[in-house]
């Protein structure tokens, strides 16, 4: 494509724009020009990805409903790095949150805070500048990165570190490079990186070794030893190229690059467009899902006014987070259904009185970013059905005398293990009913108790007795195992080892771990699955349960979700970001993934779809079912 010149009238609306926009912050400044000069240093800085999302559209999109952009918005993630901080009196220091917001600790803000509170590009996790303002290679250090200040006409850093269609674009565009000019700015210059586009630079945050050695997450450890490395595959090949989770072509084939990857302009301003080249897909898909409203979440260029400007009539976004929280979109506000049936006296927040702010609030923030969860819903089930693998049901015995079988569950990648990263809180578990003629239940594993957790150690029901524990449970959730300063070791939610010390702290290992393979405070029992492995489920029901009534028939369910609730009740004491309530962050959690009436819920058979039905919570990855031709004895 040849590059497309910017027409005279969207040129000349641009610098209007701009020069409105100048003039507001002149104004703003006059009123109190120690609030102006705060945010213009941030700015200067660390600049927003909502800068970097006027040029760089289609990035940007996908970035925003990404899990780099969740990192730090995630309540929960702040609840339980706040809890780990209350559990070790604060000397875990910023080893959690330096991964989710370099940027804040770049900027020394508290390790714990309100989100709404931090800077706006602080809140975005891991945003633009994070990987394209690094200039140095690290390796595993877990997250702790030197990111290159400078406002947002300072160079970035790309792989290759071509400036010739930049300079292009800046010379027909009529773009700003200095900061101190009137008009569109973008950066002057693009260096290049070489560890951008390597697996290396994934490491540099998804390896995580705590100070006493506590090996927390392995995911480039375990790439490095696969088969995917040997063959030269990287992590930006499976989880930035056209499907996530896996490669689309042959690693040898010699148009790789045109087959696994998008292409396309890079950037486009008004009409002007770059000319195509390979595009990485900036959605990096994973398990987890955003339990916020879609106001806040995913990110919208035209969502979120800082409170520092919320009456500057000039600043970026419609409404502070503040506000967001009171815009009612479940009882459908902004749609003509609502608005054309609500009761005359119906209260509104002051920020909502006008039926116009209501209506462009569902129109151009809410009902774009449910569209885009639906987009992201859709690709996180590829990406678990590349991760994950379900065999056929093997019967090993059917008679009168009870029945028994068994089903592999196969690792469905040779990069890395599944599940990966933050594997002790990753729930991939199968469900297991077996149902006799009419359809009674007579036995079942991998259910849920009230709480939405499985009947493991963890759960209440279960450790209150008023469960029992699920004893033919398969589960690929890794626990911790933390022991004590005086004991065994016991099984726990957090990797915290449990002190009777009126001053519990972090405390360094007094000999190195190296010696005895782990460190003595903790340690993981990894259940996840090798890179091209296997594990075996098997199940037995007792004759004595066999009701009589059959064919008998099992349905086999591989099932993944994010988080257990069981974690939200360890760390809910220090309270959840938002206003929100414990009560109400845990059912966002498990929302979906049971029906109307509470049961639990594949997708509806009645869909010709069924991708369709599926809704975040628990997504069921995969489903089957066999039939066995006996009656039992039972009366």
């Amino acid at each position: 494509m040849v590059l497309g010149i910017l027409s005279g009238p969207a040129r000349a609306a641009d610098d209007a724009k701009a020069a409105d926009t100048d003039a507001a912050a002149d104004k703003k400044m006059a009123e109190n020009p120690d609030e102006a000069h705060l945010q213009v240093f941030l700015k200067d800085r660390f600049p927003s990805a909502t800068a970097c999302g006027d040029c760089h559209p289609t990035q940007y999109r996908q970035w925003s409903v990404s899990q780099h952009a969740y990192a730090q918005m995630s309540p929960v993630f702040n609840a339980m790095h706040g809890k780990i901080l209350k559990l070790t009196n604060g000397t875990n220091g910023d080893f959690c949150v330096r991964c989710h917001t370099p940027v804040g600790m770049n900027l020394e803000e508290p390790e714990f805070m309100s989100n709404i509170d931090r800077s706006p590009t602080s809140r975005e996790g891991i945003t633009c500048i994070v990987c394209h303002r690094l200039n140095q290679s690290y390796g595993k250090l877990s997250g702790r990165l030197a990111i290159v200040e400078g406002d947002l006409t300072q160079p970035i850093y790309g792989p290759k570190g071509n400036p010739a269609e930049l300079k292009k674009t800046i010379e027909k565009g009529g773009l700003v490079t200095d900061k101190d000019k009137a008009g569109r700015q973008v950066h002057g210059d693009v260096k290049k990186f070489f560890q951008l586009n390597t697996s290396g630079f994934c490491g540099i945050c998804h390896d995580v070794t705590l100070v006493n050695g506590f090996r927390l997450e392995e995911a480039f450890s375990e790439f490095k030893n696969s088969p995917a490395a040997k063959a030269g595959i990287s992590c930006q090949d499976c989880h930035m190229g056209k499907e996530p989770g896996r490669i689309v072509a042959d690693i040898n084939d010699p148009d790789f690059d045109y087959k696994n990857y998008a292409h396309g302009p890079a950037a486009k301003v008004g009409s002007l467009e770059t000319k195509p080249r390979k595009l990485t897909n900036h959605m990096f898909v994973g398990p987890d899902y955003s339990v916020l409203p879609p106001s806040l979440f995913p990110l919208n260029l035209a969502a979120i006014r800082e409170e520092s400007e919320k009456d500057d009539p000039a600043a970026h976004g419609m409404a502070t987070i503040r506000n967001w929280l009171d815009f009612n979109w479940r009882a459908g506000w902004g749609t003509d259904k609502f608005e054309n049936e609500a009761p005359k006296d119906y209260k509104f927040p002051a920020r909502w009185e006008s039926i116009d702010d209501r209506y462009d609030a569902y129109e151009i923030v809410v009902l774009p970013n449910l569209k885009l969860l639906l987009e992201m819903k859709k690709q996180r089930l590829k990406l678990l059905r590349n991760g994950y693998k379900l065999g056929e049901i093997e019967t090993v015995k059917a008679d009168d005398g009870g029945i028994k079988f068994k089903v592999e569950v196969r690792n469905g990648t040779n990069g890395h293990n599944v599940p990966t990263g933050f594997d002790a809180e990753r729930l991939v578990w199968l469900h297991t009913t077996v149902t006799d003629a009419d359809g009674n239940v007579v036995f079942e594993s991998g259910d849920l108790d009230p709480n939405g957790d499985l009947r493991d150690l963890h759960s209440s029901y279960v450790h209150n007795h008023e469960l029992p524990l699920d004893d033919q449970l398969f589960s690929l959730q890794s626990k911790f195992i933390t022991r004590n300063i005086r004991g065994g070791e016991r099984e726990q939610v957090l990797a915290v080892n449990y002190s009777p010390s009126p001053l519990p702290f972090l405390r360094p290992e007094t000999r190195p771990t190296i010696l005895y393979g782990r460190p003595a405070g903790a340690r993981k029992h990894k259940m996840g699955i090798e890179p091209d492995g296997t594990r075996i489920a098997s199940y037995s029901v007792d004759g004595s349960k066999l009701s009589g009534k059959g064919p008998y028939k099992a349905v086999v369910q591989l099932k993944a979700g994010m988080v257990p609730v069981n974690l939200l009740n360890e760390i809910k004491d220090v309270g959840f970001d938002y206003n929100m309530s414990a009560r109400l962050v845990a059912d966002n959690l498990v929302k979906g993934y049971v029906d109307k009436e509470g049961k639990p819920i594949i997708w509806n058979p009645d869909s010709k779809d069924p991708e369709e039905n599926v809704v975040n919570g628990h997504q069921v990855v995969w489903e089957r079912e066999v039939q066995f031709n006996v009656h039992g004895t039972a009366e």
